[in-house]
């Protein structure tokens, strides 16, 4: 007898969607967490090989080149050219003698990430301490990791967490995380733009980049969509992007604006929110979460806009475009690290 089929309502699919889309990237996570963290181990410990044989780069670059074929012919798919190999060693000297919190910070980062710190920042331990730590836990690529050293974010990481209302909204343990996760501001210069755009452009082009903006963003989102539709009493209200965090188990709606942050937005969000507490929240799910996302704020009107609110409400500012200096400085430092790159594999091969 055939099984019968149990119809199951749009609602209910797009629950089922989401829950395993984050069991999925979950699991993502959690092997490249764990492959990041063994292949930097197998890094510090070629490294410490080649201390404790105090092999040098004068004197030693045949056993090292030998070592490199030998190596290779067994693993030809981990990276160990005599380059690779030397970098092997100054990671591992570099920080052999630092503090754990240090070595622990960058062991979890992929090969790229510490080989790009190490030559941008050198004898730096705190800002290195900064970049690792943010890079694990907003999951940035390389490219995200060079802008965010160029444009000096670890001088200016101590400016307080977005503008919310997050402490009278939320229980305690609740609004402590959605601090750390939500921010002040965020950098959209992956975006390209280089001149005024009209805030659907802007969504657009968000969208269209949409890994880039989650690695902004941080890890734990999932998209949802753009200009989410929510129906409620015979009315259509849309939401310019709508998340979802699986570590706060929050639906966080994004609202963007091209301007100046005014305290009508504020007023508009907590309708949204409200809208998605009665129509999309789902059982076991804490309050949805609104972020205006705007080109500039006054921390006295988000103060005031904020205040009796019950809704739980951030506004964060955003940068488009990478100041002209700092590009420069970026494609300057690119250009200068391909060059000593291809040099370095030249004498690799000769």
């Amino acid at each position: 007898m055939a099984e019968e089929l149990v119809p199951i309502q749009e609602n209910d699919y797009k629950e089922l969607l989401r829950q395993a889309v984050a069991v999925i990237e979950n699991a993502r996570a959690s092997v490249a967490f764990h492959l990041a963290a063994t292949a930097s181990n197998t890094h510090w410990e070629i490294g410490r090989l080649l201390h404790e044989k105090k092999l040098e780069s004068k004197h030693g670059s045949g056993v090292v080149k030998r070592l490199s074929v030998d190596l290779k012919e067994r693993y030809p798919d981990m990276g160990l050219s005599p380059r690779n190999l030397w970098d092997m060693k100054k990671f591992y000297l570099r920080f052999c003698n630092s503090d754990a919190k240090l070595r622990q910070s960058v062991a979890l980062l992929p090969w790229s990430h510490n080989l790009l710190l190490m030559r941008e920042l050198k004898d730096d331990d705190a800002a290195i301490y900064y970049y690792s730590q943010e890079t694990v836990a907003k999951g940035w690529n390389r490219d995200l990791l060079l802008n965010a050293i160029k444009l000096g974010m670890h001088e200016t990481h101590s400016v307080p967490a977005a503008d919310n209302n997050f402490e009278s909204t939320l229980p305690a343990v609740q609004s402590q995380y959605a601090n750390e996760v939500f921010h002040s501001t965020y950098n959209l210069g992956f975006l390209g733009v280089t001149k005024p755009i009209l805030e659907l452009e802007l969504e657009n082009r968000l969208v269209e980049k949409i890994k880039l903006f989650l690695l902004e963003l941080g890890k734990g989102f999932t998209f949802i969509g753009n200009q989410h539709t929510i129906e409620y009493n015979g009315k259509e209200s849309r939401v310019d992007m709508l998340f979802f965090h699986r570590g706060l188990r929050s639906l966080v709606a994004i609202d963007l604006k091209i301007g100046k942050f005014i305290p009508e937005y504020a007023g508009k969000m907590n309708y949204y929110l409200s809208l998605l507490d009665r129509t999309e929240r789902q059982e076991g799910e804490n309050p949805s979460i609104g972020i205006i996302l705007c080109a500039e704020k006054d921390r006295l009107d988000v103060e005031l806009a904020l205040e009796g609110i019950t809704k739980p409400i951030g506004v964060a500012d955003y940068k488009l475009i990478i100041p002209k200096e700092e590009l420069q400085k970026t494609i300057a430092a690119e250009i200068q690290s391909f060059e000593d790159e291809h040099a370095e594999d030249k004498t690799d091969e000769s």
